[in-house]
């Protein structure tokens, strides 16, 4: 017997924009530190968890289902405070979220990276100057 309705709904899952939403629910919130060691020992101290990943530029720990990453301060890049955050998006496809917000008036900011294991991370500002940023992470439980 056929399941028209899960037909359906795979078929609209594979249709862009159709049937789901372009925001698909937070995934990671990155904060920039100027000493990654001494951050990681003292988030891992104060969320009662070791790291799901760590490298010297990127270590991020799994709270409550979501991602909380930390990353260096770079030269040219984002300082710690209240301005050093960037929340990423979970989205299907990285490439189109982009396109979708610039057709509705963001600028491209930062340009498609893939970080390994099939993620990829871009950024847009709104209208407003705000930086918003997108993953597209095949992994994530917020792609069906």
């Amino acid at each position: 017997m056929i399941d028209f309705g899960a037909a359906i709904g795979d078929l609209l899952d594979r249709l862009p924009l159709q049937g789901k939403r372009m925001l698909q629910g937070i995934e990671t919130v990155v904060y920039f530190v100027e000493d990654l060691n001494a951050a990681t020992r003292w988030y891992r101290e104060a969320l009662g968890v070791a790291p799901n990943h760590e490298s010297p530029y990127y270590v991020g720990f799994t709270v409550a289902g979501y991602e909380l990453g930390l990353h260096p301060v770079e030269a040219s890049a984002h300082l710690p405070g209240t301005e050093g955050q960037t929340a990423y998006w979970s989205v299907s496809n990285v490439e189109d979220a982009i396109a979708h917000f610039v057709a509705h008036g963001a600028t491209a900011h930062h340009e498609v990276t893939d970080v390994g294991g099939g993620i990829k991370i871009a950024s847009v500002l709104d209208p407003f100057g705000n930086e918003v940023g997108l993953i597209e992470n095949p992994a994530s439980p917020n792609q069906r």
